[in-house]
């Protein structure tokens, strides 16, 4: 359990709470690449760490995240007009509020043009809208809404540096705070219960079954071992196997949202980024990957019928088909066929149960077990840097340093008498970004 002063620090994320201003330390994933498509392109809606925000890229591809409400009468900037220099009064390239035309620099925030007011008239000299920077790597925008001079290196997780053609990244909204989503993906104890049918769901379970991976099934009670990193948390699950083995399923935890599926080395590898939205959603990223191959056109195929990690949404919307309005599609006769959840597909049997506990789960009401060592470990780490970070305003964040990025998760089998970090550390060592001058078949957005 935790207490509600704890909970409170490790949920509310909003501007000048501590862990929002922890979490603005860091680049955050903020939209797909498609959501800005092309220079001059409309404004988007999107809301980040509490914040109302616009997505804006100029005539002149430049890219900004600019806040939602102009600060003449507070109109949304959302119907604004995304002019370039040679279809503007002004010759300008800026982001123009419809109401009384006043335009911004999206770079500085800079009001440029003020036409509502005299010529004469330096009014606009003391007008701005704040903007982040926004910058696009592996087929994701990216934020930093932290204080300028701490703006640390863009990050390079493997699935940012790979080509888009050994890649698929998606986004979901999830009615729950950010934590409880991210709590699920370092808790290998549930995949035992929740995900007990996962085989109708994930083809390389079934593939996988007569192999050490049904350990799951066999053994319910794991037993957790944690390492702490400079990245985060390194989680190692023990599972019993015969011959004198046992079956590891190898989580890092990277701070301060980041978790990572336990990867066999042959299917696509499977990562997580839970983004809160505000304290009652948050943005469940999702990426498939695979680091040394193209996805194939069945494993694109299969991504693309929604029952992993990669919903099926409604038209136009970040929202999920299946969803607390509907039940989830629940099937009770699936149900009682063997399912523990009759709810179709493993991410929206972990939403389902998470957005269960209420937008933010009061934990100071939860009776923890040892199933429950990774989330325990992870909770202590975040409350002793956010801590830290408001002792020492200095104090650099474990995970922000790109050089800690480079790692994998990774599931396997081990003698008894192998020492589990030492034996994996080869296979949890992920590629390093091929420098730009080295870089052939670039992707979209010139990731090798």
């Amino acid at each position: 359990m935790l207490s509600t002063e704890d909970n409170q620090l490790l949920t509310q994320t909003g501007p000048g709470t501590p862990m929002g201003e922890y979490l603005r330390r860091y680049w955050i994933p903020a939209l797909m690449a498609e959501e800005l498509p092309d220079d001059g392109c409309a404004p988007v809606r999107i809301k980040l760490l509490g914040e109302d925000l616009i997505a804006v890229r100029g005539a002149d591809g430049k890219t900004a995240l600019v806040e939602e409400f102009c600060p003449h009468r507070r109109v949304s900037l959302f119907f604004g007009r995304n002019e370039s220099s040679d279809n503007s009064p002004d010759g300008q390239n800026g982001l123009r509020c419809s109401y009384h035309g006043w335009k911004y620099n999206l770079e500085t925030g800079a009001c440029i043009d003020m036409p509502s007011e005299p010529a004469n008239s330096r009014f606009k000299e003391h007008i701005k809208v704040l903007t982040y920077p926004l910058v696009l790597r592996g087929d994701v925008y990216w934020v930093y809404m932290g204080p300028p001079e701490k703006q640390p290196p863009v990050p390079e997780f493997e699935w940012t540096t790979v080509s888009f053609h050994r890649r698929h990244v998606s986004k979901r909204i999830q009615h729950a705070n950010y934590f409880q989503a991210m709590e699920g993906g370092i808790d290998s104890s549930h995949v035992s219960f929740l995900h007990n049918d996962a085989e109708l769901w994930r083809p390389d379970w079934k593939r996988n079954r007569r192999r050490d991976h049904g350990a799951i099934k066999t053994d319910t009670s794991p037993r957790f071992f944690l390492e702490p990193t400079d990245y985060g948390v390194l989680i190692g699950a023990r599972r019993e196997l015969e011959d004198d083995r046992y079956y590891w399923r190898i989580t890092p935890w990277t701070s301060p949202w980041y978790t990572q599926i336990p990867w066999n080395g042959d299917d696509p590898a499977g990562a997580h980024a839970w983004v809160p939205r505000d304290d009652g959603s948050c943005w469940a990223w999702s990426i498939d990957y695979h680091p040394e191959r193209d996805l194939r056109k069945e494993e694109i195929d299969f991504i693309k019928l929604g029952l992993d990690i990669h919903p099926a949404l409604q038209q136009g919307t970040f929202e999920t088909i299946q969803n607390a309005g509907n039940n989830y599609l629940q099937s009770r006769a699936l149900q009682r066929w063997g399912s523990m959840t009759g709810i179709a597909g493993i991410t929206m049997q972990d939403a389902a149960l998470q957005e269960s506990m209420g937008p933010i789960v009061d934990r100071n009401n939860e009776n923890l077990g040892s199933s429950d060592a990774a989330v325990i470990g992870v909770r202590k780490r975040l409350l002793a840097e956010i801590r830290s970070l408001q002792n020492d305003p200095d104090v650099v964040p474990p995970g922000i340093d790109p050089e800690t990025h480079h790692i994998r998760s990774y599931a396997t089998a081990l003698r008894r008498d192998e020492p589990w970090v030492e034996a994996t550390a080869g296979a949890r060592t992920g590629l390093r970004p091929i420098p730009a001058g080295e870089m052939t078949g670039a992707g979209r957005d010139g990731t090798p």
